[in-house]
């Protein structure tokens, strides 16, 4: 069974976690191993302090990390380090896939089909016209509420992250587990971009990167 690590905004989105959580042990879909994270103290440490710690302390064996996608996901220190924690090979564990999960309200009709054979699992039932994102501004129009850090990646074409809505996972135990073992299965080849700094503040209005 594929283990899984969740990040998300624990104020405003726990309730989704609780029922993915849920989903996981009562169908079998993965293993969550999820740690509280927000209990790591950044002063005095560097980022790649805290990165290694991330990684081998709290990613401890997780294979994809999921990123529960909210309205305000995208402003949180915690959500950045435990994102580019699960990009880098640390001592004990190496890096891990990574799945979007769009929350309702959050470009929730908007999915991203990065993964082999995708379409026909996840999206059978859609008879549409396919639009190619090109460029990173086409990404930002898509997804305006996603993190920065996300938003690296989904232009490096050495990177697969898919990017589907709450409510094509939502009580389908069969497709939150086909796209945890698609991504898990994936991840040895994802090439991250890390150039981009760790965020040490919350807010969007005031960021100070190192």
């Amino acid at each position: 069974m594929t283990r899984v690590f969740i990040s998300y905004h624990h104020e405003c989105d726990q309730q989704y976690k609780e029922d993915l959580s849920w989903m996981a042990d009562r169908y079998g879909c993965f293993d969550d191993g999820s740690v509280e994270t927000g209990d790591i103290d950044d002063d005095g440490r560097s980022s790649e302090s805290i990165r290694q710690v991330i990684r081998d302390n709290y990613l401890r064996g997780a294979e994809v990390t999921i990123l529960l996608c909210g309205s305000e996901t995208r402003d949180r220190k915690h959500v950045d380090w435990e994102l580019k924690s699960s990009m880098i090979d640390g001592q004990i564990n190496r890096k891990s896939g990574i799945l979007v999960i769009n929350l309702p309200g959050n470009a929730d009709n908007q999915w991203l089909a990065a993964l082999p054979d995708e379409k026909s699992a996840i999206y059978p039932d859609y008879f549409g016209e396919w639009v190619a994102l090109h460029n990173r501004q086409d990404y930002q129009d898509r997804y305006p509420l996603m993190p920065e850090r996300i938003l690296d990646q989904l232009v490096c074409t050495s990177v697969r992250i898919s990017v589907v809505p709450w409510n094509r996972i939502e009580n389908r135990p069969d497709k939150i587990q086909w796209l945890v073992d698609q991504t898990a299965r994936v991840r040895h080849t994802n090439d991250y971009d890390l150039t981009r700094p760790m965020r040490r503040r919350n807010s969007n209005r005031d960021i100070s990167w190192v």
